[in-house]
This record gives C-alpha cells, sequence and structure tokens, in this order.
C-alpha cells in the first residue's frame, strides 16, 4: 500500500488549507483596490456614456 486512509484525508486538509489562503488573498487584495477599481469602473462608465 502506498498511502494509508490517514495520509489521504492529510491531503484533503491540505488541500482545503490551500484554498482558504488563496481566498483570503484574494479578499485582502480587493479590499486594498477596491476604490481604484471602483474609480476604473466608473471612468469606463462615464466614458460610455450611460
Amino acid at each position: 500500500m502506498l498511502f494509508s486512509p490517514k495520509e489521504k484525508g492529510q491531503g484533503m486538509v491540505e488541500y482545503a488549507l490551500i484554498i482558504v489562503l488563496i481566498a483570503i488573498v484574494i479578499i485582502v487584495v480587493l479590499t486594498i483596490l477596491g476604490t481604484q477599481i471602483s474609480r476604473v469602473f466608473s471612468q469606463i462608465s462615464s466614458a460610455l456614456g450611460t
């Protein structure tokens, strides 16, 4: 046997931790850049005349 059931469960936990870490990074980046992104979309909207 290459993998025991403990290692398989551990792998799933590691994947979950990676997904949580990526989500936290995305939230932090969007929070920091949120006003700049909003400003860009506002400029695009006004340039389109809507």
